[in-house]
C-alpha cells in the first residue's frame, strides 16, 4: 500500500490510479470492513487524527479532484465522507523528498515522458501539512 504524501498533481497515471484504489482500501480498513492491511504502517497517520474517516475522505477527494482534472472518472460515491474538512495531517519534508525520489525511480521505468513533470522540490497533498523533519517513522521503503 502506498498512500502518497505527494501532491496528486505530480503522480503519473499509474501512481494516481493506484493511490485511489489503495486509498479506498485504507478507508475500508479504517471502517473495519476488511481484515487485510489492518496493521499497515501508512495508516498510522490517519489513525492519529480525531476523525480518521474524515481524514481519508478528504485525502481521497483530493486524489479524485486531480483525476477529474485529467479527464478520469473516479466514482465519488465510493468515498464515505466526500465533504470532509482537511485534517491537517503533518508530513515531514524528509518524507516528501523520499517519496519524490521513489516516484522518480518508478517513472523512469514506466513513463519516462512524465519525468519532466516531476518537480525538484516535493509538495504535500492538500490533506497534509509540511513540517520539517526526516523520513517518517511509519515509512518502510528503503531510502
Amino acid at each position: 500500500m502506498r498512500l502518497w504524501s505527494l501532491h496528486p498533481s505530480v503522480l503519473d497515471r499509474v501512481a494516481l490510479v493506484a493511490c485511489w484504489r489503495e486509498g479506498l482500501l485504507a478507508q475500508r480498513v479504517l471502517t473495519g470492513t476488511t481484515r487485510g492491511y489492518t496493521r499497515h504502517p501508512q495508516l498510522e497517520r490517519f489513525r492519529a487524527v480525531d476523525e480518521p474517516l474524515d481524514a481519508i475522505g478528504h485525502y481521497l477527494m483530493s486524489v479524485r479532484a486531480e483525476a477529474t482534472a485529467r479527464g478520469y472518472r473516479f466514482d465519488a460515491s465510493r468515498v464515505l465522507r466526500t465533504d470532509a474538512p482537511a485534517a491537517g495531517i503533518p508530513v515531514t519534508t524528509g518524507q516528501l523528498a523520499l517519496e519524490l525520489e521513489h516516484l522518480r525511480r518508478k517513472v523512469v521505468v514506466r513513463d519516462p515522458l512524465w519525468l519532466p513533470r516531476l518537480p525538484e522540490i516535493a509538495h504535500a497533498s492538500p490533506s497534509l501539512i509540511e513540517v520539517p523533519g526526516g523520513v517518517e517513522s511509519w515509512e518502510r521503503a528503503a531510502p
